[in-house]
Formats: C-alpha cells, structure tokens, sequence
C-alpha cells in the first residue's frame, strides 16, 4: 500500500532530488547560492539545467515554463516546449542554463502602475534558486522573480526577496552583539486559508459569483451561523472526501498541509500548513489557492476564496503566522532559558511592537482591498485599527521593566479538568485573544487582517521591512555602548514605553476599543481608498528605499495598481448588479406580480364578493419594492456612469462613498423582493440552497 511518505514531494525538484542527480560540486555551488547568496556560473546553470529536464521529462512533462507572481495576486506562466528542430524531421529535447536563468514573457498586458507604456512589451523572468521548481499539468515549474525591460520590479517576489535579505542583514547584527552565531537568520511563515466550498451547479447559475467572486445580492436564510454547530463540526462525506484529494494533490508538491477543519459559517472550512521559509510559504501558498479550485470542479464543488462571499454570515480570512528563527533553528521571539536568552528575546519582541506602532499605516496598507473591506470592523475579524496582543503575562513583565520593578516570573499552573480519568495539563500562561489583529501567540506573531485571495508576499514584505528597520536603530545605540547589558535593559524599556499604545488585549470588537485607540491616537483607516493613501507619506517611501525593497518610482506604481484594481472590482460589480436586476431580477417580479394580478382578476370574475387581502396585500408590497428597487438601480447606473469623470485615488474614494452605498440601496429592495417572491420563480439560487446543499 502506498504512503504519504512514498509520495510527498514527488513532483517538487527538491533537495533530495538534486543531491542525487547533480554532480557534487554542481551541487554545493547551488547550495552555495542559495544559502549564501553567491553568483551562480553558466556552466553550473547548464549541468543543472540538464537534470532538471531529465527529471522533468520521466515524470512526463514535454514543457516548462517560468512561474511568476505579477501585480495581479495571482500566478502567470509560458509554457515553452522542450523540442527543439533535428535533422530528418525528428526533434531533440533541450533545455540549457540560460533558459533555466532567464524567460522573456509579454510584460505589457501586466499592471505596471505607470512604469512602462503599453507598446513597451519586454519583460524579464530570472530564476529564483531558492524556491524549488515543480511539476504541475506535466509543466516544470521554474519559480521566477519578474521584472520590466528598464529593470523596474513588476511582480510581487522579489520586493519579498529583498525584504528577507534586509532583516536578516539587520538581525544578524544584533545576533553578533550577543554572541549567538549564525549565517542567516530567516522569516517562516504559516498562512492558515479560509475558503467556501458550495455546489458548482449552484455557482454556474449566479453571475456575480462567476463575474465578482461573492454573491451581490441575496436575503439571509432562515438559518446561518447562529447554533455554533458547524465550526469543528462532523465533515460532511463530500468535504471530507475533496479534503482528501486536495491534501494528496498538494503532498505531491511538497507542501506541508496539515490541518483542515469546518470553519464558523456554513460551507466553510480552513486549512493549516506547516511553518516554513517565508517565500516557499509564499509560492505554496500560490499553489494551493489553485489546487483547491482544481481539486474543487473534481467533486462538483466551486471553491470560493473571496473575503465575504455571502453576506450574514463570517467572511474568509487568511492568518499569517510569522517568525524569525535562525539558520540553526533557534526561534528568536521564543523566551529561553537563561537571561542573556530571554534579554535577547525581549528585545526582538520590542522591535516588532515599535515597527507595527511606527508603521500600522503600512501594515494597514498591505491587507487593504475591495474584498477585505467588507470583513475588517465587521465583529467577525480584527478591526481596521492595528493593535497588538501580548498577553498578560508578557504585559506585566514589560510593564514591570518600565517601571524598574523586579520581573515576578510565572510557574505554570496545571490545569484540573475535575475528570479524575483525565490528566493534568500544564496551564499557557496567556490566552489567545481571536480578535486581535496582530497577535503574539507563544513563538511567533498571527498577523490575522489578511483577506483570503490575498497573496502573502505584499504583508511579510512589509512586515519583514519595518522590523529590519527597527531592528538597525536598535543596532546603532547597542553597538557602542559600554555597558551592553545594561543598554540592553533600558531600549528594551525606553522602547516599551513609547510604544505602549499599539499593545491592547482586550476585546478589538467593542466600540470602547475604537473610542480608547482614537484616545491613544492610533490610525483607524475603514476602507482600502484611507490605507492606500497612506502610502507615499515621506517615512513609508524613506523606509522603502532605505532597504532597496521599492524605489520611490515603484512605489507610486503600486499606489496607482492597488488604486486601480479597487476601482475596477467596484466597477465591475456594478454592473454586475445592474444587469442581473435589469435581466434576472425585475422580469421575474414583473412576472410575478403579473400572476397575482391575473389570479385576483379571475376570481373576482368567479365571485365578485370574494376577499383577497393576501392577494392584494401582497401585490401592493411587490409593487412598492419593485418601484424602489427600478428607481435604486436607475441611480446606480447614473453613478457608474458618473465615474468616469474620475481616476486614480479620487476614483476610488468615488466608488467607495457614492456607488457602495447606492449599491446596498439596490440590494435592500432586491433582497426584500426575494423573501416574497415565489420560489420557483426567483431567478437564481437563494442563501439557503447555497449553504445548505446536500
């Protein structure tokens, strides 16, 4: 019978793989590029090459492509065949070193945000060693950094790369300082993915879904979240069934999935990898948003990866669980045994506390989107408002660090379950707290505001900057102190006090949160047009180009892209809604109003005395709410058309403060209809067809 362990990993061009296909010097010059960020020379890239291809072409594959991660949050490839022309009409099978290195795909139909015109088509894919090609639809998958013609950065992994290289710079340093030896220190992380998973019958049949990614209209069902029954709940035998596949399917990729489970709102489920180095994390993230739609049509399920699919009930987050841990596998945001450890330790944590304090407008910035807007503030994930959780515990001891009293260290208590069957278990000494946005959860930090379709790389790159920025200011007032414990000591509580307004564990919920965090003067940025514009202030641009992560130029073009892509999410599901209550909704009212009309006509011909408050009392309803609702979708479509008088930031904060609005205006009187109208005559699958399939 065969095992997980017979086949995890098969299709990844591992390190295993590669120890044992490549020549050992070939080898250790690739491991040498990698870990220590040597050139690679052509010649290794060729040997390389050739046994990448060998491997690739036993698996299957007659293609490869360059897999590159562009402004888009998603994946692109260009599938080139390994053919190549030989004599006598037959063909060889080559792939060299320079094409392993380097692809040349159209850049022009990517968003650039400005850098480069239309007509200017030539970009660049570089090959990223550090990532391990894989084998996906018989394609070698080479993951590729992008850039444009000019060398401005186009894709979402290099800024990343660059970020990594930045903090491990800066935190080795600090390292030295203690004495702890290292080559490198590297950011893991863990993101845990939300989806929906409702009946593809039921998907193909809705327009929004299929155009915009949520449903735009729909009345609540008679049941949602409300009994608590489906978080952790029994799988269904179709779930469970998909949860199988799909973790097989991703197995082969080596990707470390490890926990699935039923998520709050019905149709809802998560999945947990394994922690690992923040751009493998990244691109198997990538890859498993794919497989689980793949995996999805294989069951006759659609997998819905939008942050707030249906309304009334939870939306889908992401949890970007992050870590620092040295090349030696010590965790730097874990406490240790011994007071050089743990000194060590509080001075990681009160850099992260400083750079997310100094920089919540970034952090606010990098989960910003059409999508997430509608979780964000909505007591089913953090608030807008950047805050962090630290625990009691670690509260009182930095506490007791500013005001220069003795630490009072706790024992752990253990915990008496009352069973006497059941064992004693050792008591945490903090909680976790669900509703903070950044939460330091032991050993690493959840950073829990990301939507569900997000792509990782844009928040670890942010995350993974700040920290390294405070990480060499730190550097410059510990490098020449003479007292290195003592100076320790006093940034660690110089540090905490200034920044002791970003930690907060209470509940993020509560409306008195919102009114002490206005009081403590942090940033509360309700939508994605406040967090984008927040952007280009002259620290966030500095902080940027400080570390070579963007360049200011790079940086106004992201501003334009995510400023473009709101505005055309918005836009498009607009007109979305429009059309499905131009075309679906008001000729399936009309009709029914009409039956009802026609109905009260013919039995008064049948007995002119007869009663029909229900029939006529339901018709006037129906034709009040179809009135409001012509006149509401009149209004909406004079305000798309309005739009375009506007571009760029203004266009955005356009969509945001008129056409929402206008746009709930419409569903209300949609939504009311659905609850009145006949079930077989409404137009499209209602709530509680969706969630409660069977």
């Amino acid at each position: 019978m065969e095992t997980v362990a017979d086949y995890f990993g098969s299709l990844v061009f591992n390190d295993c793989v590669m120890r044992e296909r490549l020549p050992k010097d070939v080898y250790k010059a690739l491991r040498r590029t990698v870990d220590e960020g040597k050139d690679l020379d052509i010649n290794i890239a060729n040997a390389v090459a050739n046994a990448m291809k060998n491997w690739a072409i036993e698996k299957g594959c007659t293609h490869y492509t360059h897999w590159f991660q562009p402004m888009t949050g998603i994946t692109a490839e260009k599938h080139e065949a390994f053919i190549a022309p030989a004599e006598g009409g037959k063909v060889l099978l080559e792939f060299s070193g320079k094409e392993l290195i380097k692809g040349e795909p159209d850049a022009s139909s990517f968003p650039s945000g400005g850098l480069r015109a239309t007509f200017e088509a030539r970009g660049y894919t570089a090959w990223d060693p550090t990532s391990y090609a894989f084998i996906k639809d018989e394609t070698l998958c080479i993951p590729t950094a992008f850039c444009s013609y000019s060398g401005e950065v186009l894709d979402k992994k290099t800024p990343l790369l660059r970020s990594m290289e930045a903090i491990s710079a800066e935190a080795m340093k600090i390292l030295s300082l203690f004495g702890t030896d290292c080559r490198r220190v590297i950011t893991t992380v863990g993101p845990e993915q939300e989806y929906f998973l409702i009946d593809k019958k039921d998907y193909d049949r809705r327009k929004d879904l299929l155009y915009t990614g949520r449903t735009l209209l729909g009345a609540r069902s008679p049941k949602g979240q409300e009994m608590e029954d489906h978080y952790f709940g029994a799988l269904r035998t179709r779930v469970s069934e998909y949860m199988q596949d799909l973790d097989r399917e991703l197995w082969k990729l080596g990707i470390y999935a490890k926990t699935s489970h039923n998520e709050v709102a019905p149709c809802q489920h998560e999945l947990a990898p394994v922690f690992t180095t923040t751009n493998i994390a990244v691109d198997n993230n990538q890859l498993t948003m794919e497989i689980m739609k793949k995996v999805a049509e294989r069951h006759g399920f659609a997998c819905l990866l939008h942050e707030k699919p249906f309304e009334g009930v939870n939306g889908s987050g992401k949890h970007n669980n992050w870590s620092l841990s040295t090349d030696k596998g010590v965790n730097l945001l874990e406490p240790g045994d011994s007071p050089k450890d743990n000194a060590q330790f509080l001075l990681f944590l009160v850099a992260v506390l400083k750079a997310v304090d100094e920089y919540q407008d970034l952090l606010r910035m990098a989960v910003a989107s059409a999508g997430n807007d509608h979780r964000l503030g909505a007591n089913e994930a953090p608030p807008a408002i950047v805050s962090v959780f630290l625990g009691d515990e670690l509260t009182e001891i930095l506490d007791a660090i500013a005001e220069g009293k003795p630490v009072s260290g706790r024992t752990k208590e253990r915990m008496q379950l009352g069973v006497h069957v059941l064992p004693a278990i050792p008591k945490d000494t903090t909680d976790r707290n669900r509703t903070s946005p950044f939460a330091f959860t032991g050993n690493k930090f959840e950073f829990r505001m990301l939507g569900s379709s997000f792509s990782v790389a844009e928040p670890n790159t942010v995350l993974n900057t700040i920290v390294a920025k405070e990480l060499r200011g730190f550097y410059e007032v510990l490098s020449s102190a003479k007292d290195f414990t003592a100076a320790v000591t006093e940034l660690v509580r110089e540090t905490y006090i200034r920044h002791k307004r970003i930690v907060f564990n209470g509940n993020n919920y509560s409306s008195e949160w919102v009114e002490e965090a206005a009081r403590r003067g942090l940033m509360n940025l309700a939508s994605a047009p406040e967090a984008y514009d927040t952007m280009l202030s002259p620290k966030n641009i500095e902080v940027f180009d400080e570390f070579g992560i963007y360049s200011s130029v790079e940086l106004h073009s992201r501003y334009e892209i995510l400023n473009d892509e709101y505005s055309k999410t918005i836009h498009i599901e607009a007109l979305t809604m429009i059309d499905m209550i131009n075309r679906q909704v008001l000729p399936a009212v009309m009709a029914a109003s009409k039956g009802i009309a026609e109905g009260i006509v013919a039995k008064k011909a049948a007995l002119p005395d007869m009663r029909l408050d229900a029939e006529t009392g339901r018709l006037a309803e129906i034709e009040a709410l179809e009135n409001d609702l012509y006149a509401a979708v009149k209004e909406l479509e004079a305000d798309v058309a309005r739009a375009a008088a506007f571009s760029g930031s203004p266009l955005a904060h356009f969509y945001r403060n008129t056409v929402i609005p206008q746009m709930a205006a419409v569903r209300s009187s949609c939504d009311a209809l659905e609850l009145i109208i006949g079930q077989k005559d409404w137009p499209y699958p209602t709530y509680g067809e969706m969630l409660f399939y069977v």
